[in-house]
């Protein structure tokens, strides 16, 4: 788990560095960081996926695990106009688990 924390801190610290860094040329950096989110490549971590969904779902305010479309919507958002005025931010897709 420390590589994995060690990479999201890196990512996060990428979008702050490259905010100032690319600002004359006018590029936007973001960072999102997904929560769990129900895909292949998550059930395979368990071996009862039913239980594994029960257990990860309880520790997030929403109650369920998000899904690939919700984090493509986040990402759209951030790539659209309508966020035009939003750069070096890390946008947290995971529920509200990272709040609490």
């Amino acid at each position: 788990m420390s590589v994995y924390s060690a990479t999201k801190a890196a990512i996060r610290s990428f979008a702050r560095s490259w905010t100032v860094d690319l600002k004359q040329r006018k590029i936007r950096v973001n960072a999102i960081s997904p929560g769990s989110i129900n895909t292949p490549g998550l059930s395979h971590l368990f071996e009862n996926e039913q239980e594994a969904e029960q257990v990860m779902s309880s520790t997030i305010p929403m109650g369920r695990l998000g899904n690939p479309d919700e984090v493509a919507k986040a990402v759209a958002f951030l790539v659209s106009d309508e966020s035009s005025y939003i750069t070096g931010i890390e946008l947290f897709v995971d529920g509200g688990r990272a709040q609490i």
